[in-house]
């Protein structure tokens, strides 16, 4: 019987969605959502837990230290609002 082993990660082959670094900048992956996140200032006390843990970096701090998604960016996904201690990012269905 012979012994079957999975390739190691240095065997895999590259695939197809990121060719090279930095370029998922080039993908408008925000044409993908269908809710997207809405800040409540009254609640929001700028710690940037929101930002942390975004999984396509695109939020970041306006002039006046309150948070913000980048709308070509942001795929809607949500963790940014299950994330916030505070509540204060709800997620609302994108107007068509």
């Amino acid at each position: 019987m012979s012994e079957s082993r999975l390739p190691g990660w240095k065997d895999l082959t590259l695939g197809l969605a990121i060719l090279e670094p930095m370029s998922a900048r080039n993908n408008l992956t925000g044409s993908w959502r269908s809710e997207r996140p809405v800040w409540d200032h009254t609640k929001c006390i700028k710690c940037g837990v929101c930002q942390m843990y975004c999984p396509e970096a695109c939020i970041s701090q306006d002039a006046d230290g309150y948070f913000q998604a980048d709308m070509d960016y942001c795929k809607g996904c949500g963790i940014c609002s299950r994330e916030c201690w505070t509540q204060c990012i709800t997620m609302q269905q994108e107007e068509v």
